[in-house]
């Protein structure tokens, strides 16, 4: 099968290889100098400053959404977020849940932030910024100046989901003056799902260090304390931590953080432009891309539908999506371990749906 999905996505060689091996056990030096080596190479790519901490967490980049609420977040809060499709609405109800007062962004889907979408909230004694990088489920690339510049002059704390935009799009953490980076495992870090990857700023650390998390597992205070000595409170997910080893190992070797941005912009630029030059019958729907995922709109068929025969017939994936989105719009990734002769054979099936007259 090939995927084209934004997770979990087509891994290399290397990656896939370590996934054959025994599970080792880990409580030992060897294991403790792999996870250093994760923090600091993670750092690097996000350009964290030396002072921020990374931690690891055995569980979805939700966990990790919802980790940063626990740990940084009261209900001496006031919060902003931005809501513009599944991921914005996640944020929203992890506030609700766990009481920190806010308000809501509400986006247009497939929508650009525009300053006039913040004017409003100047000077309004808001603490605290949650929005998505990029809304995965809409392909909306929000522009993250804006919502730095914004924070800076009102002296908000920024909380951003980088999970699908992560290497894929250019992060600057110190620039931005982000307090919580949250990314996963298998999104442009192409390994299997499982662990949740957090970079915090010493503005977080602070916050952390005085709030009071109501959760063993998702505590913060616990995974940093394991972290100085290369360690985890719990059992991690073992095998992915040493996949993301070697992951960030082929990405530094490569040339870092920005040429895996740039091998994966020219893999969006290269489909994008072949859709026009084949008149497929798709729209894009978003006012504001990311290098990470293509999200289209079928003119003539259910966006589901074309889901399930690309799967059942061509031995391939694309991104569905759920609710009011199924049958309107499916989204074609650009992380992972693709080529462009990949994208050729994703083509080829679409003109051939299109000769077919299935589309």
């Amino acid at each position: 099968m090939l995927n084209f999905t934004v997770g979990p996505v087509m891994s290399s060689e290397v990656v896939l290889a370590i996934g054959a091996e025994q599970v080792p056990y880990f409580r030992t030096a060897e294991f403790s100098e792999l996870m250093l080596e994760n923090e600091q190479l993670v750092k690097k790519f996000a350009n964290a400053t030396s002072d921020s901490r990374a931690v690891f967490l055995t569980c979805s980049g939700s966990g990790g959404m919802e980790a940063a609420i626990m740990n940084t977040l009261t209900n001496h809060d006031k919060a902003l977020v931005i809501n513009g499709g599944s991921f914005g609405e996640r944020f929203v109800e992890l506030l609700t849940l766990h009481d920190i007062p806010f308000t809501e962004i509400k986006m247009e889907k497939g929508k650009a932030l525009k300053p006039e979408h913040l004017a409003p909230y100047e000077g309004k004694g808001y603490t605290a910024f949650l929005f998505q990088k990029h809304e995965t489920s809409t392909g909306v690339h929000y522009d993250t100046k804006l919502i730095s510049d914004f924070c800076k002059r009102n002296a908000c704390f920024m909380i951003v989901d980088t999970i699908s935009t992560f290497l894929a799009d250019h992060f600057d953490m110190t620039d931005l003056n982000a307090g919580v980076m949250i990314t996963g495992s298998q999104k442009a870090l192409a390994c299997p799902p499982g662990i949740a990857v957090m970079i915090l700023a010493p503005s977080a650390l602070e916050r952390i260090e005085n709030t009071k998390c109501y959760c063993q597992y998702l505590d913060l205070k616990l995974a940093l304390k394991n972290q100085v000595r290369g360690q985890t409170p719990w059992t991690p997910a073992v095998g992915v931590l040493r996949q993301i080893n070697a992951r960030l190992k082929e990405i530094d070797t490569a040339g870092g953080a920005m040429a895996e941005v740039e091998r994966t912009a020219r893999l969006a630029e290269y489909f994008r432009n072949k859709l026009k030059e084949y008149d497929l019958p798709f729209t894009i729907i978003s006012e504001s891309l990311s290098n990470a995922v293509t999200p289209l709109h079928p003119t003539t068929q259910s966006a589901y539908q074309i889901f399930q025969i690309l799967k059942d017939e061509y031995g391939m994936w694309i991104c569905p999506n759920g609710g009011d989105m199924k049958d309107n719009v499916f989204r074609v990734g650009h992380i992972g371990c693709l080529t462009e002769s990949d994208y050729d054979q994703l083509l080829k099936a679409f003109i051939d749906l299109k000769d077919k007259k299935f589309i």
